[in-house]
């Protein structure tokens, strides 16, 4: 588990993968991100789909992506903006309770947060790509045919 601190209160948190729905099921990938915060366990769940990546293979792990514009479960600074935006959305780190948010719902939020600590400057969703993370093939390139 890693250490988070945001004013003076200890999140400790980490990233996992899995192939279970919410109901123990085997199902598509799925990356998670868990946090405890005081008494409170938060669980951050990217489902895989048609659009919304998550590493399956592919991808590195903590990777996920939708639209052209990724972000890293593994950098502290995305666990933050995704913690911000839950307790902006009402999570609390003292309530006893798990509680369990889609990531998706939170992804546009806390890509907009990360790029504005990163620019100053607050960018429309759709403009957040200058923050994004392009994964691109490692396969060398075929000779060219000169």
């Amino acid at each position: 588990m890693r250490r988070l601190v945001v004013g003076g209160e200890v999140f400790l948190w980490t990233v996992a993968h899995d192939h279970r729905d919410g109901e123990g099921r085997l199902g598509e990938c799925r990356e998670m991100l868990r946090l405890r915060g005081g008494r409170g366990r938060l669980l951050i769940v990217f489902e895989g789909g048609p659009g919304r990546f998550v590493p399956d293979g592919f991808v590195h792990s903590g990777a996920v992506g939708t639209g052209g514009l990724w972000l890293n479960l593994h950098e502290p600074g995305t666990v933050r903006a995704l913690l911000d935006e839950a307790v902006r959305r009402g999570w609390d780190g003292d309530d006893p309770r798990t509680v369990c948010l889609d990531g998706w719902d939170l992804f546009t939020a806390a890509a907009t947060r990360i790029t504005t600590a990163a620019t100053g400057v607050t960018a429309p969703a759709t403009r957040i790509t200058a923050t994004a993370t392009r994964i691109t093939s490692t396969a060398p390139s075929p000779p060219s045919a000169e």
